[in-house]
């Protein structure tokens, strides 16, 4: 059975699905894309040496917030099948990233302490795709 108009409209009208904010979803969503990259990479994530490494997946960053010290470098590694991400430092002035398809990744050398929000710049308004990295002296 297909849907009637009214519940298209009104699937319009509420507007599009932001990003999981259920820390348990979330987690579960994390723990899928750290699957994926250590299947491709063959270890997980955090055994990467001399970065910290945040994965794009299921319009998330994971982790959310990332905390670094000065000087550290953190790679982004989108390990969806079929979409494209990018990071954005919006407020800091910055042009957002190219982006990234399956696989493909970026990395940014954090020079300074303070908290920087960024976001997907294709995903962040329809599925609030939006991580920090907390950068500590």
């Amino acid at each position: 059975m297909k849907p009637t108009i009214p519940l298209i409209l009104a699937a319009v009208l509420a507007g599009p699905a932001l990003a999981e904010t259920d820390p348990e979803k979330i987690a579960a969503i994390c723990a899928e894309a750290d699957g994926r990259y250590a299947e491709a990479h063959g270890h997980p994530a955090a055994e990467e040496e001399g970065v910290t490494v945040v994965l794009m997946y299921k319009y998330t960053f994971c982790p959310v917030e990332v905390e670094v010290p000065v000087g550290a470098v953190v790679r982004w590694v989108n390990v969806d099948k079929r979409t494209s991400h990018s990071t954005w430092f919006r407020e800091e002035g910055e042009a957002e990233s190219e982006r990234l398809f399956p696989e493909e990744s970026a990395e940014m050398t954090f020079d300074m302490p303070g908290d920087f929000d960024y976001l997907c710049g294709p995903h962040w308004e329809s599925h609030d795709m939006i991580g920090t990295v907390r950068v500590a002296p």
